[in-house]
């Protein structure tokens, strides 16, 4: 796990290289075809990736019944699952579990959106406190995503998000059937990862992500509602060929929108328990372990300079899997 442009995508590589893995990718943006440069799609192969058309829904739920299965069948061919990415609410689902509630529904989905429109999503919020204030107490008034499938689940099912929460059935959770070790790696200096955050958007911008957005856009079929197009960097070159800002201000709004994304999956890795972390420096390079700003986790034992997998290995040595 990491924040976004943290350097996991390279160390899950190396380290699926190394143990005889197979990687299974954790990205809300990876399952979508057509989202290759904005999306960063490695070369390297992953499961759950180019599995959707940027039209078609893909829910947390989705995401952990096809982890789950993947994760089953690479073990049952003698390797090591790995699942690399920074879509927390999919570990999350995937740990944790979200039990058999009901799929999505298109039409509903719309129904919401267009009530979206009219009142604005923190009236929709008001809505869901009323009928699951734990679901509300947990998503911010504008997160429509979570929000949007927290009012979905209750309108199809009449059951509260919150209530199928609670009722995973035994034996299904992953921490029941295998050992996780769980790894984020993250550069200690946050100065350092909005550097990358802001170098890596002008790249992406330098191998044509510009005419990836506009072929999505010229398509006639998307629109800003849907989950691919919301991703972030699509979302607001998409403002721009919608005329709604310059290219500058789509540039800059994407790359705040990133850093926002990467404070946002920080403070969901400070609360995760059974994290090792790896900090590193500017090179992306190990410092020596820190215990501060791990939150329930730990330090991954390591010494200054030392490159992450070396630390990875050792550790792995030490308490194989």
């Amino acid at each position: 796990m990491g924040p976004t442009a943290s350097g996991k995508t390279d160390l899950a590589i190396a380290l699926a290289e190394a143990r005889n893995c197979e990687l299974v990718s954790v990205d809300s943006a990876l399952v979508y075809r057509g989202l290759d440069i904005g999306a960063a799609k490695p070369d390297y192969p992953h499961h759950l990736v180019d599995i959707r058309d940027p039209a078609q829904a893909y829910s947390a739920a989705d995401f952990a019944a096809d982890a789950r299965r993947l994760v089953a069948d690479i073990s049952a061919r003698g390797r090591t699952p790995l699942l690399v990415g920074g879509t927390m609410l999919y570990f999350k689902a995937f740990l944790e579990g979200l039990a058999d509630m009901p799929a999505a529904d298109p039409a509903i989905r719309r129904e919401i959106e267009a009530q979206a429109a009219e009142h604005g999503w923190p009236w929709l919020h008001a809505q869901l406190a009323r009928v699951d204030p734990e679901a509300a107490a947990r998503i911010h008034p504008n997160h429509s995503q979570r929000l949007g499938r927290a009012l979905e689940v209750y309108r199809a099912s009449g059951i509260p998000l919150s209530q199928w929460q609670r009722h995973e059935p035994p034996g299904a959770l992953p921490g029941e059937r295998y050992r996780v070790v769980q790894l984020a790696i993250c550069p200690a200096d946050r100065a350092v990862l909005h550097r990358r955050i802001a170098a890596r958007f002008e790249q992406m911008l330098a191998a044509g992500l510009l005419q990836e957005v506009r072929a999505l856009y010229q398509r006639g079929d998307l629109h800003p509602g849907l989950p691919a197009i919301r991703a972030v960097g699509y979302r607001q070159l998409w403002q721009y060929l919608a005329g709604e800002c310059s290219l500058q201000e789509a540039v800059d709004r994407a790359i705040a929108a990133t850093r926002q994304l990467a404070k946002r999956q920080l403070t969901w890795l400070r609360k995760w328990p059974g994290l090792h972390w790896l900090h590193t420096d500017a090179a992306g390079n190990l410092l020596a372990p820190t215990e501060s700003d791990t939150g329930p986790g730990s330090a991954l034992p390591a010494r200054s300079g030392q490159i992450p997998l070396e630390a990875v290995l050792n550790y792995l040595d030490s308490a194989p899997l």
